[in-house]
């Protein structure tokens, strides 16, 4: 055992002792309706040792008092309000976004990868970040990423309709998060890669090792995340150096090369170049550059190859769906002789419904968590109870993956129905949140809804998407902190006949 895992089991009973008492008396003292809380470990027992998925939990606790507007539950030793009433949601996310501006993100994996982005930043270096990178992510600039999407979705669909016959199945996350790697790598490092033909390119490798929160990792990120003092005192890291020191070498070598060679892209890492030497413009060092840069690659390799695998699943798993959307895709096509635009993409209706309702039932993060910065108010949690007040350092999280299954919100909430999408009016509902709400709503939202429209073009112009014999439909989620399937995702796919093989992807003025 190692020598941190000895020193980490006397610390924590040592503190547990005194946070049992102190902490764990903290909602029955205030009279809030909670879960009955396990020394050490609080609500999470379950899921820490297995016995559960983390989404599974998410519903557990969200159901575990169907009327109440929020409950408590303890995160290790740590009390966290959970949120269940929509408009309270909205208020705290939106209407008062000043008292609940910031939230923990991944600053406590003792990393500066981690503690710089843009995901963890908070106050007045978070509102900068994001004003500086907002241009990164407008109709401008995805117009521009498109085409370097397209290519990558070209080969990408090309090297899956190429599959051999007698394979008869695909690991789809594998599969997707290669592609994922590539968009990362040619639209935010500028950097080409084939990682379908090339698998072991150090990219994609050192991708695979930062994006892992499996097993021992998600514990250690567990504690981390729970114990962050205790963790730096340990130097405990998440990731190991020679992988953060890759991707800083990255920035770097790009940074010198695109100034050497006076190289100007349209991409994330440019717009932080382009500030350098302006007047009343605070620039980024390496640090903060390569932190945003990280993250991007991170929300980009791991929720979005999982997000697609998700949404593959279910066209899959129902025939109907995928062909109605290969019938309009195929007009498209028809109507711009096999030239795919930016416009044509964006205006696919029913495969915006098809990934809208994946993301619906399979949102990318299962919760969002702020905190309080201000003393605030709770309205009373049900009609018999006082209004509760939350003070400066409480968290709350909002449990999305639960919400967008209620059957209060959602008719028959379980089924995948893309149709329930055509009506634009459940986009702007308060209980359909996959990128989060609000000014701290995720900043590359249209971006990763333009990767993936355009990958599902691609591979439904050319392929068909079935199961296979391991596919296991219902999807049961793996006992782990990650939104995955216990089997993972694998499905068969083979090549439409005499369908669309010399696909063209064109940019159009508007």
């Amino acid at each position: 055992m190692e020598y941190w895992l000895i020193l980490l089991s006397i610390v924590i009973s040592v503190m547990c002792i005194h946070y049992l008492f102190r902490n764990f008396n903290f909602f029955k003292r205030h009279g809030i309706i909670h879960i009955p809380p396990v020394p050490i470990f609080g609500a999470m027992t379950s899921v820490l040792f297995h016995r559960i998925s983390f989404v599974d939990f998410l519903v557990k606790i969200y159901n575990f008092n169907p009327n109440a507007k929020y409950i408590g539950f303890y995160l290790a030793t740590n009390p966290i309000v959970l949120l269940r009433d929509p408009e309270l949601i909205k208020n705290i996310l939106v209407k008062n976004f000043e008292s609940f501006p910031n939230r923990n993100g991944l600053s406590n994996l003792n990393d500066s990868v981690f503690e710089k982005n843009l995901f963890s930043l908070q106050g007045e270096k978070w509102r900068n970040v994001r004003t500086l990178l907002s241009p990164s992510f407008t109709s401008s600039k995805m117009k521009m990423m498109f085409t370097l999407m397209s290519e990558c979705a070209m080969d990408f669909a090309k090297f899956l309709s190429t599959f051999p016959a007698y394979e008869e199945s695909i690991n789809m996350k594998d599969a997707f998060s290669k592609y994922t790697n590539d968009v990362i790598a040619t639209c935010a490092f500028g950097i080409k890669i084939n990682s379908m033909k090339d698998p072991a390119n150090k990219f994609y490798v050192n991708g695979k090792e930062a994006t892992n929160f499996r097993g021992i990792r998600g514990l250690k990120f567990f504690f981390l995340r729970n114990f962050p003092r205790l963790g730096r005192f340990l130097n405990i890291k998440f990731v190991n150096k020679y992988v953060t020191n890759f991707f800083k070498d990255i920035i770097k070598t790009t940074i010198a090369t695109r100034d050497a060679e006076h190289i100007t892209r349209p991409d994330m890492l440019q717009l932080m170049m382009d500030i350098r030497g302006k007047e009343g413009r605070r620039e980024l060092d390496i640090d903060y550059m390569t932190a945003q840069a990280f993250i991007f690659f991170l929300g980009g390799f791991e929720t979005s190859s999982t997000a697609m695998s998700f949404i593959a699943h279910e066209i899959a798993a129902n025939p109907e769906v995928q062909t109605k959307l290969q019938q309009e895709i195929d007009k498209v096509l028809e109507e711009s002789h096999e030239e795919v635009s930016y416009e044509a993409i964006n205006q696919l209706k029913y495969l915006d419904a098809v990934i809208n309702e994946a993301l619906r039932l399979y949102p990318p993060i299962g919760i969002l968590e702020r905190i309080c910065e201000k003393t605030y108010e709770l309205p009373s949690a049900l009609p018999d109870k006082k209004p509760f007040i939350l003070k400066k350092g409480m968290f709350v999280w909002i449990p999305i993956f639960a919400i967008q299954r209620d059957e209060k919100y959602y008719d028959n909430p379980e089924k995948f129905d893309p149709e329930r999408f055509l009506d634009n009016k459940m986009h702007n509902s308060s209980w359909y949140m996959p990128f989060g709400c609000g000014p701290r709503m995720c900043i590359a939202n249209r971006f990763a809804m333009l990767e993936i429209k355009v990958l599902l073009f691609h591979i439904l112009a050319q392929c068909d998407l079935k199961p296979c014999t391991k596919t296991t439909s219902p999807i049961k989620f793996c006992k782990d902190f990650m939104i995955m399937p216990e089997n993972g995702f694998w499905l068969n796919i083979r090549r439409r006949k005499d369908k669309h093989s010399t696909l063209k992807a064109t940019v159009v003025d508007s």
